[in-house]
């Protein structure tokens, strides 16, 4: 500072210093002072200086202070007077309030300087890569001048600043951790930097996007207070909207992200209605703007209709809806919040249906699409709302039959209510008012109830309308050209060709495409004359767009003409155009519909946005009406009788082809559907199959396992059969008296025959157990196979349930596949014969020979598919008998192991019973005798040989008992 004031001292002190030089000396200070000090009180004084000597301090000092930024980077405090300084020469902006009469020369050349300096800035590419890596800073005094800075660059020269901040390493990324800055003042400039560079810039809007800015602006917006936020909401939603307009990446990333769903709190504006601040008005405007850039008609239609899904979804259109009919709504947010409901309605069914249903809340409620026409036909209601009052109508029928139809029943007899006002008593007394501008709305709010829908063209013609007490009713279309005859005899308010404009374009959108509408016309005998005079008569410019609606008119009544009324045919029509307007003037009037001024404004988007009520005359639907029709018309009205004739015969064959190719398409459509069916059912056969087969395997083991437990069973029962009891033991006897030795051996004879007779009884039944053994090894190998258990024969049960359940579907399945081939081989006759009778000339012969041959081939092709499913339920049906045999024949071998188990396990427990009876008297006996020879022993009496040789026998046949022979040798 102490060396300002000598510079500036010395300044005053003698007039030959001049700013020039003082800026000079300054730069030659920064430039050759070693000391850091001296640098910084001489850029701090070029920051003083440069505002109001811009020009000076740039050329002179623009070098010095880059070369600052890039040596004194350790220095904060100059690096912020550094870029304080730059910031001061390329900014426009002016602090000194400017005269008038001298603003505009002002203006013009501060920004011509901001642009010269900033082109010298970027010159050296480097000067932006420094800048950027200097916005890492985090002190306060170097990060926010930089930001200026920059922003600054960006207002001067986008699109090159784009590209050098586009190629440099991470230097989007840079600027987006401004948004993460804790210092508001620093956040918000961010905000505004990040909105110069995005602009028209799609690569740098995909790189800020996918660096999560979405979730970053929207937590800015719901930290400040939505709707209710500062300007730092408005800048928010400023950049929300350079990143999602025209982008098309961009939006579908918002929608993936779920960022739709919290828009919604936007919009929760309360009933209050108390706080309609400027500052709220504009971010709420913004806001709806921001919902239309995701659901514009200029989207691509499968990115607009998810967005609509999820807007209705998240509960986003009711809330729109909630703020349409909701009181004391400022008139530019309820119409910019009826151009969101449109686009948002726009060609969703779903969404069009909720909106149907949308009541206002009236007493008694009224549907909103009433109380919105109410306002349309409202002479005194806003420009503006009433065009988009039109286009929520228009939006809300596009694309939706079911509306179309609710719209024109309101005007037909049987559903008119007289408690209450409907859409088409509106529409109708709008078409029929003195306000010209009502009735150009009303005609083409109802030109879109009949947009693509001849059903309901052919309804609207059953409308009746009472004109006046004591009158018969006439047809609205009658009533229409009444009104259209009449011209300016009635005194309307508004623009003199508006009202016919619209009546025109109603009339030409119902009759084309739609015969009977036309002989509905033309049955009126003063229509053509109307139509030929006015076309004929040479009238001013204005009316010569009228001139072009009544011959578009004409050429539909002749080019959708079923010559059905014999007085205005086809050529005779022709021929009456010729006689007094002549062809070629016809066509030149014809032309003036799309040399107008206002058709191409009007073809460009939907939306009927137009600047004052003059500009209403085009409807955008009609412009492709007219654009589609405007060629075809002209080469009916050159066509000959002849030309016409053939082209009606050719017609006429290929709609006879059509509907035979039709009805073969279809057809093959069912016969697809139905091959596609006996697949299916072909693929669970064949699921069962493998079931049936894996219960086959284990019943197969099941019955392996209990032949084991069989032969087991065996070879245990004949041990058993071969243990015998042993009863040889030795013993004395001793004291028993002779009287009693006879008595001993008669008990001893007596026990010997009763052991005889039980050893006879025991033989007897070890030979029937041999037998019944024999029986059962010697039987045949189904007998011999195993025993079943009861879980067995209930999983048997199960088998045969589920094989005649098969064998019902596949009876079922054979009938149907009969049935189609038969079906088939009638549409191969059908088509031979039709091959044959059919002969058109030319490309007419071409066609049909082509789509017969594709219905043949498709046909053949389908007997192919026939016939190998055939084969495919041939083959199941044996594997089917195969498996019903090996079934049957394990159920009969099943029951005889199970007869011959129980026969067997019966025997058995009874020959056990008897076994054990004999053991215990062969041991009582054997108990007896030896106590009867110890009491021989005892009395001293021999024992006999045949004794001894009965112990020999049983010794030898005992092999386990010891030898009791011994003991009686001994006696």
């Amino acid at each position: 500072m102490n060396f300002l004031r000598g510079v500036m001292g010395g300044q005053s002190a003698g007039p030959q210093h001049t700013e020039a030089e003082t800026i000079q000396k300054l730069c030659d200070r920064v430039a050759s002072s070693t000391l850091l000090d001296d640098r910084r009180n001489a850029v701090r004084a070029l920051k003083s200086l440069s505002k109001k000597y811009r020009l000076e301090v740039g050329i002179q000092a623009m070098e010095h202070l880059i070369h600052v930024l890039q040596t004194d980077r350790s220095d904060s405090e100059i690096i912020g007077y550094a870029l304080d300084t730059l910031y001061n020469i390329i900014s426009n902006e002016e602090e000194e309030e400017v005269d008038d009469v001298e603003e505009e020369n002002s203006t013009r050349q501060s920004e011509d300087l901001g642009s010269q300096f900033t082109e010298i800035f970027i010159k050296q590419q480097e000067n932006v890569t420094l800048l950027l890596s200097l916005l890492e800073e985090f002190d306060f005094h170097v990060r926010w001048p930089g930001v200026k800075l920059l922003t600054s660059l960006l207002k001067q020269l986008g699109p090159q600043v784009q590209q050098i901040i586009l190629v440099s390493p991470m230097g989007v990324s840079r600027l987006m951790d401004l948004l993460a800055d804790s210092r508001e003042v620093i956040r918000n400039d961010g905000v505004l930097l990040l909105q110069a560079l995005t602009r028209s810039n799609g690569a740098i809007q995909k790189i800020v996007a996918f660096e999560n800015a979405f979730e970053r602006l929207l937590d800015i917006i719901s930290e400040e207070g939505n709707s209710d936020g500062g300007i730092v909401v408005e800048d928010c939603l400023i950049l929300l909207q350079n990143l999602l307009k025209n982008n098309n990446s961009n939006q579908n990333f918002f929608k993936e992200g779920s960022y739709i769903q919290r828009m919604k709190p936007w919009f929760e504006v309360g009933d209050e209605n108390s706080g309609w601040s400027a500052q709220k008005v504009t971010n709420l405007h913004l806001m709806l703007q921001l919902v239309r850039v995701l659901v514009s008609p200029t989207n691509p239609p499968g990115a607009t209709s998810s967005c609509q899904k999820a807007m209705f979804q998240c509960g986003l259109l009711q809330q729109l809806c909630t703020i349409l009919m909701a009181t004391g709504v400022p008139a530019d947010i309820l119409t910019e919040t009826i151009n969101t409901v449109s686009e948002v309605i726009r060609g969703c069914q779903v969404n069009q249906d909720y909106f149907a249903s949308v009541n206002a809340p009236s007493n008694p409620p009224r549907p909103a699409i009433v109380v919105l026409l109410m306002s349309m036909v409202n002479e005194r209601q806003p420009f503006v709302l009433r065009c988009a009052v039109l286009y929520c109508f228009q939006c809300f029928l596009y694309k939706n039959q079911k509306g179309q139809g609710e719209i024109v029943s309101t005007l037909l007899p049987s559903t008119i209510d007289g408690n209450s006002v409907s859409a088409g008593q509106l529409l109708c007394g709008g078409l029929f008012s003195t306000d010209s501008l009502s009735n150009w709305c009303a005609a083409v709010a109802l030109a879109h109830a009949l947009q693509e829908n001849a059903t309901q063209k052919e309804q609207l013609l059953r409308v009746q309308l009472a004109t006046s007490i004591g009158n018969p009713p006439v047809s609205l279309l009658q009533q229409c050209t009444n009104i259209l005859s009449q011209g300016d005899k009635i005194d309307r308010r508004g623009s003199k060709i508006q009202t016919r404009v619209g009546l025109l374009m109603l009339l030409c959108t119902w009759l084309s495409n739609c015969p009977i509408a036309v002989t509905h016309f033309l049955h009126n005998s003063a229509n053509v004359p109307f139509l030929t005079g006015q076309i004929a008569e040479n009238l001013g410019e204005e009316e010569q767009l009228v001139q072009g609606l009544c011959a578009l008119l004409l050429g539909i009544s002749i080019y959708f003409n079923d010559n059905s009324l014999e007085s205005y045919m086809k050529e005779k029509l022709k021929q009456l155009i010729e006689k007094r307007i002549g062809k070629e003037n016809f066509i030149e009037k014809l032309g003036f519909i799309s040399k107008h001024e206002l058709y191409s404004r009007a073809s460009q988007k939907p939306q009927p946005n137009f600047p004052s009520p003059e500009y209403m005359i085009f409807d955008h639907e009609f412009t492709k009406l007219v654009k589609e029709l405007e060629g075809v018309i002209t080469k009916a009205i050159y066509k000959s009788s002849e030309e016409d004739k053939k082209e009606e015969e050719v017609k006429k064959t290929l709609e006879q082809h059509d509907n035979i190719v039709t009805h073969y398409k279809n057809m093959i459509r069912e016969q697809d559907l139905q091959l596609e069916e006996l697949r299916q059912q072909v693929s669970t056969l064949k699921c069962q199959n493998e079931q049936l087969q894996t219960a086959v395997t284990q019943q197969v083991s099941q019955i392996q396992q209990h032949k084991d437990q069989y032969n087991l069973l065996k070879i245990q029962l004949g041990k058993d059969n071969q243990h015998q009891g042993s009863y040889s033991e030795g013993a004395q006897m001793n004291g028993i008296q002779p009287e009693e030795i006879g008595r001993l051996r008669e008990e001893i004879e007596e026990l010997k025959r009763n052991q005889e007779l039980l050893q006879s009884q025991l033989t007897e039944k070890d030979s029937m157990i041999e037998n019944m053994k024999s029986s059962q090894t010697s039987g045949t190998n189904e007998q011999s196979s195993a025993i079943v258990s009861a879980r067995d024969s209930e999983q048997v049960a199960e088998l045969k349930q589920e094989l005649a359940t098969l064998k019902s579907q596949l009876n079922s399945q054979s009938v149907e596949i009969t049935k189609l081939q038969t079906e088939k081989q009638e549409l191969l006759q059908k088509t031979e014969a039709f091959a044959k009778s059919v002969e058109v000339q030319g490309e007419t012969e071409t066609i049909i020979a082509t789509k017969t041959t594709d219905v043949e081939g498709r046909l053949s092709a389908l007997l192919q598919e026939t016939k190998e499913l055939k084969n495919e339920i041939k083959a199941l049906s044996e594997e089917r008998t195969a498996i019903k045999e090996q079934l049957d024949s394990s159920n009969s071998t099943i029951a005889i192991l199970q007869t011959e188990k129980d026969k067997l396990e019966l025997e058995i427990t009874d020959s056990k019973k008897e076994q054990d009876d004999l053991l215990v008297l062969l041991a009582d006996q054997d108990q007896k005798i030896l106590s009867l020879k110890n009491k021989l022993k005892d009395l001293g009496h021999p024992v006999e040989e045949e004794d001894e040789l009965e112990s020999g026998d049983q010794e030898d046949e005992d092999d386990e008992s010891e030898d009791p022979g011994k003991d009686l040798d001994h006696i």
